[in-house]
C-alpha cells in the first residue's frame, strides 16, 4: 500500500497551553485508532533545536537561517490504499491536534 507523510509546521498549534492535556488525549486517541486499523507506521514530534547541516564532505554545521525557515513541528507516515483515505485521516488529526496538516505521498521504496 502507499505511504502518506501527514504534517504540520512548527507554530502551527496555536491553542492555550492550558487546552494541551485535551489536545494530547485527542491526539493520542487517532493515534489508538489509526493502530487498530492497521494503517499507522510511525509518528513524532520535532523537537525545537537548531537544525545540523552535514555535508557531502561529512562537514557539520548549524546555520541560523534554517531556523528561521518555517520546518516541521511533527509529522505522521499511515500506509493507506488512497490519498482520500490519508485526507481523512488527516482531517481526524487536524480536529484532534487544533492545525491543518498537510499531506504528501511517500516514493515507493524500490526494494518492495
Amino acid at each position: 500500500m502507499p505511504r502518506y507523510l501527514i504534517s504540520f509546521d512548527e507554530g502551527s498549534m496555536t491553542f492555550p497551553e492550558a487546552e494541551l492535556p485535551d489536545v494530547a488525549a485527542a491526539s493520542l486517541a487517532v493515534v489508538a485508532d489509526a493502530e487498530a486499523a492497521g494503517v499507522w507506521v510511525y509518528g513524532a514530534g520535532v523537537g525545537p533545536e537548531p537544525a545540523s547541516v552535514v555535508a557531502t564532505d561529512g562537514t557539520v554545521s548549524r546555520d541560523p537561517a534554517l531556523d528561521a525557515k518555517p520546518h516541521v513541528g511533527g509529522f505522521c507516515v499511515l500506509d493507506v490504499p488512497t490519498r482520500e483515505e490519508a485526507e481523512a485521516w488527516a482531517g481526524r488529526i487536524a480536529e484532534a491536534c487544533r492545525c491543518a496538516q498537510e499531506v504528501r505521498a511517500l516514493l515507493v521504496d524500490p526494494r518492495d
